[in-house]
């Protein structure tokens, strides 16, 4: 293993041995960029196994497309991208993303002070993930992959008016998940200072 870390010094080095079908260029990249992809596929797949079968998948793509990496901008960034893609062709195939227009809006509004200061990026990735998919597809594609509704639109085969409504469902629906967290750790927090008593 430290010989591989040693011969790609540098992201240009790689992706120049990964352009020649070096194979031990492949297994770097696959070992230090997985877990990090995977976490993507796992976003748009909730099921742990699909998300790893759509990982490899795109890791094919990645060793295959190597050649229309043009060193400009990041290449982790590449990668994602088309992660990201692998990721909607499969949900598109099982036809996983569901638009939904009937979603309920938000009933309450959550402490947003309460929530930057208990919630860690891990329980709110766990909160999104239990979105519709089709709301958690477009959220991610929003708010975190950077997407504009019109790129959305033409990803997934809906109105930029449909990406735009799956958006505000989804932030509706957070809302009250949130909300519901806080009002929990807010009873968890009440019963503890009880029994202290």
């Amino acid at each position: 293993m430290v010989k591989i870390l040693q011969l790609f010094t540098s992201e240009a080095q790689l992706v120049k041995s990964l352009q020649k079908g070096d194979a031990k260029a492949q297994r770097h990249l696959y070992e230090k960029y997985s877990a990090r992809l995977l976490a993507v596929c796992v976003r748009y797949i909730n099921d742990k196994m699909e998300a790893e079968d759509v990982l490899i998948e795109g890791f094919m793509k990645i060793f295959d497309r190597i050649d229309q990496f043009k060193g400009e901008g990041s290449f982790e960034g590449w990668m994602r991208r088309l992660m990201t893609n692998e990721a909607l062709m499969y949900l598109r195939t099982k036809r996983h993303i569901e638009v939904d227009l009937d979603a309920p809006e938000a009933q309450h509004l959550p402490n947003y002070e309460w929530a930057d200061a208990t919630l860690e990026v891990d329980d709110l990735m766990a909160v999104i993930a239990k979105l519709p998919t089709g709301y958690r597809t477009v959220f991610n594609l929003y708010a975190i992959e950077g997407y504009s509704h019109a790129e959305i639109a033409e990803q997934l085969g809906i109105t930029e008016s449909t990406s735009k409504s799956q958006l505000h469902r989804a932030r509706a629906l957070l809302q009250d998940m949130v909300k519901e967290i806080e009002d929990l750790n807010q009873t968890a927090e009440a019963v503890k200072s009880l029994k202290g008593k």
